[in-house]
C-alpha cells in the first residue's frame, strides 16, 4: 500500500512540474506576442492555455497533499 502511494505521489509531483512549465511557457509566449505585434491576436489562446495549466497545477498539488495525508495516516 505504501509503495503504491509513493509511486502515486511521484507521478503527481511530475504532473505538477509539467503543468507549471507549460503554464510558464504559455505566459512567455503570450508576452512575446504582445511585445512583437502590439495586438492581442493569439494571446487570448495562450492566456486560456496558461489558465488551464495553472488550474491543473493546483488540482495535482491538492491530490499530492491528499496522498501525503493518507501516507501519514497509514504510517501511524
Amino acid at each position: 500500500m505504501t509503495t503504491i502511494l509513493i509511486i502515486a505521489l511521484v507521478i503527481l509531483c511530475g504532473l505538477v512540474l509539467y503543468s507549471l512549465v507549460r503554464g510558464i511557457v504559455a505566459f512567455l509566449q503570450s508576452t512575446k506576442i504582445d511585445l512583437e505585434t502590439g495586438a492581442a491576436e493569439n494571446s487570448t489562446e495562450m492566456q486560456m492555455l496558461q489558465n488551464k495549466m495553472m488550474f491543473n497545477r493546483i488540482k495535482f498539488q491538492a491530490l499530492a497533499i491528499v496522498v501525503v495525508a493518507i501516507l501519514l495516516a497509514v504510517s501511524q
